[in-house]
C-alpha cells in the first residue's frame, strides 16, 4: 500500500471514532455491522479444524470463544450464577429470547454448560458456509414445512437428550422480546423434555437494556444470567405438560424481573462513580 494509502486509510479509522464517539446512530450501525462480519467470520474460519471431529459440540467452541472477546470489545459485561445449579445429565436448558445478541449469552453458556446442541430451522444449513458449520458443532435441523418429519426429528432429540446426555438449548417463547414480562411459553421444548424424562434447565437472562431499535441505540451494559434449579420431569406424561409449563414460566418470569431491577442498579452506580472520579 503506498504511503498516500495509508494515510486515507488511517484517517477513515479516525473519522469512524470520531463519529462513534459523537454520533449514537453512526455507532448503532458500525457496531451492528461488526456484530455480524466477526460472528460469521468466527463461525466458518475454523471449518478446516471442525471437520476433525464432526459434529462435535466442542468444535462451537471456536466461535464462541472469539465472540466472547467481541463482548468484552464493546464493553458488554457478562455476569453468570447458579453454576452450581447445572444438572450432569442431558436436560433442556430454556432461555428467554430477546434479540441477535443472544448469541452473546449463547457463547457464554456454551463454555461454562458444555455438551450443549441447538435447534434451527432447516434452510439455515443451506447458508453454506455458516450451514456447515452449524452442522458440524452438532445443530439439529428441523424441516418446518413438514411438520411430521419435524415430529419425528424431535423424537430423536430426546434420545439423543438422554443417552448422549446433551444439553439442548431451546427458547421457549418462539420469537424474540425484549419487553418487561416474557411472552407464554410454547410446548415444544416440554414435549421433548417429558418424552425424554430429562430435568429442564431454566436459565434467566437480563434485559438488554443498553440496545434499542427504535432510538438506534447500542451502548455498553450489563447482562446478568442466572442458572436456576432444575425442574425434574421424572414420571411425567403429557397430562403434566400444562402444570410444568406454567410452573417454568412462573419461577423464569420472577427471575426475569428481579434480574432487571439488579442491573439496572448495577449500572447506575457504575454511572455515578464514573461522574465521582
Amino acid at each position: 500500500m503506498s504511503a498516500m494509502g495509508s494515510l486515507d486509510a488511517l484517517a477513515a479509522v479516525v473519522l469512524l471514532m470520531v463519529l462513534c464517539s459523537t454520533s449514537r446512530v453512526v455507532r448503532y450501525y458500525i457496531k451492528w455491522a461488526v456484530f455480524v462480519v466477526w460472528s460469521t467470520v468466527s463461525a466458518c474460519a475454523p471449518i478446516p479444524l471442525m471437520l476433525l471431529d464432526p459434529l462435535s459440540w466442542k468444535n462451537a467452541l471456536y466461535p464462541a470463544r472469539s465472540l466472547r472477546v467481541l463482548t468484552r470489545l464493546f464493553g458488554i459485561h457478562m455476569e453468570v450464577s447458579g453454576t452450581e445449579n447445572i444438572v450432569d445429565s442431558g436436560c433442556v436448558v430454556l432461555l428467554n429470547h430477546q434479540s441477535l445478541l443472544d448469541l452473546h449469552v449463547l457463547a457464554e453458556l456454551w463454555v461454562v454448560m458444555e455438551r450443549c446442541a441447538v435447534i434451527a430451522k432447516r434452510e439455515i444449513f443451506w447458508l453454506w458456509p455458516f450451514g456447515l458449520a452449524s452442522w458440524l458443532w452438532g445443530t439439529i435441523f428441523i424441516d418446518r414445512l413438514n411438520p411430521e418429519k419435524s415430529q419425528k426429528t424431535i423424537n430423536s432429540t430426546g434420545d439423543r437428550v438422554r443417552k448422549e446426555r446433551t444439553r439442548l438449548l431451546l427458547f421457549p417463547e418462539g420469537t424474540r422480546h425484549g419487553g418487561t414480562t416474557l411472552l407464554p411459553f410454547k410446548k415444544g421444548a416440554f414435549h421433548v423434555a417429558i418424552a425424554s424424562q430429562t430435568a429442564i434447565q431454566p436459565v434467566v437472562v437480563s434485559r438488554y437494556h443498553f440496545l434499542d431499535y427504535d432510538k438506534c441505540k447500542y451502548d455498553a451494559g450489563t447482562v446478568l444470567i442466572k442458572i436456576l434449579p432444575a425442574i425434574s420431569t421424572k414420571g411425567m406424561t403429557r397430562d403434566d405438560l400444562p402444570a410444568v409449563l406454567e410452573r417454568t414460566q412462573a419461577v423464569m418470569q420472577e427471575e426475569y424481573a428481579r434480574l432487571n431491577m439488579e442491573v439496572l442498579k448495577m449500572d447506575a452506580k457504575a454511572m455515578d462513580d464514573k461522574y465521582v472520579r
